[in-house]
């Protein structure tokens, strides 16, 4: 009773959402009449754009999506650099940020100390003379946020949602991925020998002479190289049952006798019986490598890791060093200005003390009232979708809305924020101030531990340009950055916001059902809620995307990993025709007036166009290829565009157009 009531709820809410009130006009400009939009849409829309905008040169891209994070960071130094000049309460969000941001800015103090800072760490690193020394130290490193060779968190537990447990992730390698290490292209090898040189000149900041530095490096990379055979691909990571191993500290404690899990355990303040083990061959053969490799390589390898992890935090030698390897990994031309670092710094340390100061200046109720509007609508629109699946049983259908229907929606920020109580900032110690910050981070996680989920939490900041679904709490969360222009304006007509962040809250509710979190049931849980023919079905479609995305070619004969990137494109294509269906419920949807020359179909489709205007370096480019699940944006415009029938009739796409599908190819899942 209780569900038909909530289909019946839906149904009404569906009929009545047509008597919104059309937003202000704005005219599309940069369109290449010149190009047929059935040929290429992004450079159709995005053309002219691209082709004249430059990359700033401390950017490796420029336009929407992650791009705008620079210009967001512009804004919060703006925040900054007028509250560093007030005298705030001490203890007050606005004095720890104030006085971060300040303290981050003195580079004049923080060059003359050179790596002052780390010294008494290094010192300590040559003190350990056995296993358990050594492992202690990595301890202490883990609670400053430093993962070194363990990598420990507290989330939730995949199969009991509402309660938090101990995790490890494979970890210890100082390239993007454990790929890197294997390749022998000139690109990959250029990464290689860059990163071996950061290495290098890390050791020589801190006092060895360069032919050391130089065997130094060597033997870190080696040590790197032997933990990245064990670890897993990143479409191996994807696998979110073989990568749930929930195993008892007992039975780590026999299996790995050089950890020493329970000394380990001890020395983090964790009391947990069982440990859920992401990637158990990654701690077989750390366990290994910890006897077989000589405790003094061990130590020059904590060493650079160590200089590392605090090479931005100290001077300008060590800041140096780490952007040269940053520049041929991603083409970045110049450093960024020490002020969006420190924007960056501050929003990754006191991310909501910044984010209450953001959204006070830049996100208003209404706007967050009406995105709840937009995402009502698409939920209701999936619904209906769900309902009218041919490949799905009734069955299914119904536990598929439960799900739906039990999604928690987040809109702009916390409603309850962090208060930083245990983070000690002053004015004139950036490092201690980092210091502090990361400890408090960790000892705020640590105390999750064996507790229940706090269903209120973010995992990102007010302030950052990013959606994203959680599957073990089944929300789907939109922070304050990303409720702006392109993607959301509160000004603007239907056709623009549908069209922009419409598609974007379809995306990340697909995610709920995508090929991960589609083996997630409504409470979070990892646990299968299917039929097995549905399954069955739902799989081969899954392949379909695989397939399809997989034939798409970027920079020369690199392709898009299809299998990497699976989870994203199924939530684009779905994304899409989700938010369209969610348009047309509004009064322009059921209209076909023109603004500009555009038809509210064509402009909702030209709206998904400019989300994902984006120009970015071929380094980068290639960086993001091997290592994002997401499409190039290019493709997360013409790739699902193609699978999309009403796309075809908005601008008449012929067969003869080069993104022609026939109806029999177009994938539809949602």
């Amino acid at each position: 009773m209780k569900n038909l009531l909530m289909l019946f709820s839906a149904l009404l809410a569906f009929a009545s959402c047509s008597k919104q009130t059309l937003k202000n006009n704005v005219a599309i400009t940069g369109i290449d009449s010149t190009l047929r939009p059935g040929d290429n849409f992004f450079k159709y829309v995005n053309g002219k754009w691209y082709d004249s905008v430059p990359i700033p040169t401390s950017q490796t891209g420029v336009g929407a999506y992650m791009f705008m994070n620079y210009p967001q960071r512009i804004r919060l130094q703006g925040i900054l650099d007028n509250i560093s000049q007030n005298k705030n309460p001490m203890g007050s969000p606005e004095q720890k940020v104030a006085d971060f941001y300040a303290s981050g800015m003195d580079t004049v103090r923080i060059d003359k100390r050179t790596y002052e800072p780390i010294k008494p760490l290094l010192a300590k690193i040559e003190t350990i003379n056995d296993i358990p020394s050594l492992m202690n130290f990595v301890a202490g490193e883990v609670k400053m946020d430093n993962s070194s060779i363990i990598a420990f968190g507290v989330s939730p537990d995949d199969k009991n949602s509402s309660m938090n447990i101990a995790h490890t992730y494979q970890t210890g390698i100082g390239l993007p991925d454990r790929d890197y290490y294997f390749k022998s292209d000139s690109s990959t090898v250029a990464i290689q020998e860059s990163y071996k040189k950061y290495l290098a000149t890390l050791f020589q900041n801190t006092g060895s002479n360069a032919k050391e530095s130089k065997e130094n490096a060597d033997l870190v990379y080696n040590i790197d190289k032997q933990l990245a055979i064990s670890h897993k691909t990143k479409v191996e990571l994807r696998d979110v049952q073989a990568n749930y191993n929930k195993i008892a500290v007992t039975d780590l404690v026999k299996r790995h006798s050089n950890i020493g899990w329970a000394a380990l355990l001890d020395n983090l303040g964790a009391q947990t019986d069982s440990i859920d083990v992401g990637q158990p061959a990654y701690y077989d053969t750390l366990d290994i490598l910890l006897k077989t490799i000589p405790i003094n390589n061990w130590k020059v390898y904590l060493k650079a890791n160590t200089i590392a992890r605090y090479a931005d935090d100290l001077s300008k030698a060590f800041v140096n060093a780490a952007f040269e390897y940053t520049k041929v990994l991603s083409g970045q031309a110049v450093q960024k200005s020490r002020g969006e670092k420190m924007a960056s710094a501050v929003d990754n340390y006191l991310g909501e003390a910044l984010g209450q100061l953001y959204v006070k200046k830049y996100f208003s109720e209404d706007a967050k009232k009406r995105m709840l509007v937009l995402v009502n609508n698409v939920q209701k629109a999936y619904a209906a979708r769900i309902d009218k699946l041919e490949w799905m049983s009734d069955g299914t259908k119904q536990k598929a809305k439960e799900k739906l229907f039990a999604i928690t929606k987040k809109i702009g920020y916390p409603d309850k924020w962090k208060d930083y109580k245990n983070v000690h900032i002053a004015r004139d110690t950036y490092f201690e101030n980092v210091v502090s910050a990361a400890a408090a981070g960790y000892e705020s996680e640590l105390a999750k531990l064996g507790k229940p989920v706090d269903k209120a939490e973010w995992y990102t900041t007010p302030s950052t340009v990013t959606a994203y679904n959680n599957p073990t709490a089944n929300e789907i969360v939109f922070p304050a950055g990303i409720l702006q222009a392109p993607y959301f304006d509160n000004s603007v007509d239907d056709a623009l916001n549908y069209g922009g962040i419409g598609m974007v809250i379809g995306h990340e509710i697909t995610h709920t059902f995508d090929d991960q979190g589609a083996q997630y049931d409504k409470e979070g849980n990892l646990k299968d809620w299917w039929t097995k023919e549905d399954y069955k079905k739902f799989k081969s479609r899954i392949q379909q995307v695989i397939d399809l995305y997989s034939t798409y070619t970027v920079l020369d004969t690199l392709h898009i990993k299809g299998e990497l990137t699976v989870g994203e494109n199924t939530a684009d294509i779905a994304g899409i025709a989700v938010a369209y269906d969610a348009f047309k419920m509004t009064q322009q949807g059921q209209d076909t007036k023109k603004i500009g020359g555009f038809t509210p179909d064509q402009r909702f489709f030209l709206s998904i166009a400019k989300i994902w205007r984006v120009k970015m370096k071929d380094e980068y480019l290639r960086l993001w290829i091997n290592n994002n699940p997401h499409s190039p944006p290019v493709w997360r415009v013409n790739g699902p565009l193609m699978n999309t029938t009403p796309f075809y009739e908005a601008f008449d796409v012929k067969p003869e157009d080069k993104m022609f599908l026939p109806i029999k190819d177009r994938i539809i899942i949602w």
